[in-house]
């Protein structure tokens, strides 16, 4: 007779979990596994052992209790927009929130509250119908708590921070199962951690956000040819450098009409009529092969680059933080675009300045508090046996290659990769150390590794 003492670790793991979580619980030799296991990036082919669609917080400690007792490695699945693909753990137990999406707005205070796999568009679609709007990242379907604890870049960074700088407070799982509220008046040190210091900490169920009026914002796309590329980047960096926290401009590459271009990305927040002197600016810079800027919902902003996050390709990111863009590190971009070994990579470059900027680095776990640009290279393909991705992998790092000695210390924790640990730590620059004590405080054995997760072990 088979007793569960003579079953493997993930399938004591598995019947344990079957006969408590109110989700549902796939193993590798169940028909949904595949899918269950799909996240953005198509090029991850993690293979764990089991996936735990979570209900509710108690699956959630239940799920985080059974990985424990058996011994495999965990992770945590939200939106599943991770692009080196650390949702999944070969062998281990995904946690996966992805049916938890619940979203509610309270108008009155101006907050919601949502549940933690909620993408970005879950909440910005509840808010909207109040005339309000969350500070999100810059693509609806990633997750919102996500990009929220490690910084989350995005059109409102001038007017109204980073999304971390409007988390209000966070439900978190800890590795020992305990629920605690992480807020100012709460767990304080925890709320500290998590607002930059990503999911490292624990396993947030749901959080609150500060939401702001927002009836429409005045944004769009301005292309032009890469022949203009000098002259509208120097422009663009000194219109960047000195603009109002109402004007957020993303700019970068990306591939249009079969043809790589330059593309300027505006954002205007505030009076509409101010708006359309700063959009003009940034239209005279050279002679646009398009432009196309309106007043639209907020929802219609995010969903400016949904063509170039499509699930299921193969992606490769590299990052570097500038403190300006030069005439140099201008060319360098430049140069990548135009040998971009992929139609359908992009570069990105996103712009941090304003209320982001005047935040004190102590306040948050996120300590680059100066004005700067951060540079997101996109190398993206087509899965294909005659592609192995090792020339578009290349292309990402070479270009990071060659802005390195123009660059901060550290980088952007969501973007880099498993090989940056050294970045990763000098990114949270004299904020390392508190981390670093309150890791072993709420995960003394390393339980959760995420994109901070180097800090149990590496902070010196």
């Amino acid at each position: 007779m088979t007793t569960p003492t003579q079953l493997s670790p993930p399938a004591a793991a598995a019947r344990r979990l079957r006969s408590s979580l109110r989700g549902t619980v796939v193993a590798a030799a169940d028909a949904p596994y595949d899918t269950a296991r799909q996240i953005w990036n198509g090029a991850v082919g993690h293979r764990p052992a089991l996936i735990a669609r979570c209900a509710d917080d108690q699956d959630v400690a239940a799920a985080i209790g059974a990985a424990r007792e058996h011994g495999l490695p965990l992770s945590v699945r939200g939106g599943g927009h991770d692009w080196a693909g650390r949702a999944l753990r070969d062998g281990g137990v995904v946690l996966d929130l992805s049916a938890m999406r619940a979203v509610t707005v309270d108008p009155a205070a101006r907050t919601a509250v949502a549940q933690g796999g909620a993408t970005a568009g879950d909440v910005v679609a509840a808010a909207a119908g109040y005339g309000l709007a969350p500070v999100t990242g810059t693509v609806k379907s990633v997750g919102m708590a996500g990009l929220t604890l490690a910084g989350g870049y995005g059109p409102l960074c001038g007017r109204h921070g980073l999304a971390l700088d409007n988390l209000l407070g966070a439900d978190v799982i800890l590795a020992d199962g305990r629920h605690v509220t992480a807020s100012d008046t709460g767990d304080a040190d925890l709320y500290w951690a998590l607002r930059g210091g990503g999911a490292t900490f624990g396993v947030v169920t749901a959080a609150r956000y500060r939401l702001h009026p927002l009836p429409s914002v005045l944004a769009g796309l301005i292309l032009f040819p890469l022949d203009q590329a000098g002259g509208v980047l120097r422009g663009y960096a000194e219109i960047a450098a000195a603009a109002p926290d109402e004007l957020t401009i993303m700019t970068g590459f990306l591939n249009a009409g079969g043809q790589m271009l330059l593309f300027l990305f505006p954002a205007w927040s505030g009076d509409p009529a101010r708006g359309q002197d700063a959009i003009a600016a940034l239209q005279r810079l050279g002679t646009p092969v398009m432009s196309q800027v309106a007043p639209m919902p907020y929802a219609g902003v995010l969903g400016m680059f949904d063509a170039s996050v499509v699930n299921g390709r193969h992606y490769a990111l590299a990052t570097r933080w500038l403190p300006a863009l030069t005439d140099d590190t201008a060319a360098m971009l430049t140069a990548a675009a135009a040998g971009a070994t992929s139609p359908l990579s992009a570069i990105a470059v996103h712009h941090f300045h304003g209320a982001a900027a005047r935040v004190p680095a102590g306040d948050t776990a996120f300590a680059l508090r100066r004005d700067h640009l951060l540079v997101e290279i996109l190398a993206a393909w087509e899965p294909s046996t005659d592609d192995d991705g090792a020339a578009h992998r290349a292309w990402a790092q070479d270009l990071s290659g060659h802005l390195a000695p123009y660059a901060l210390p550290g980088g952007y924790p969501n973007l880099l990769g498993p090989g940056d640990a050294d970045r990763t730590l000098l990114a949270y620059g004299p904020n390392a150390p508190r981390l670093r004590d309150l890791k072993r405080r709420y995960d003394p054995d390393g339980v959760f590794s995420t994109a901070t997760g180097t800090l149990g072990t590496a902070v010196p």
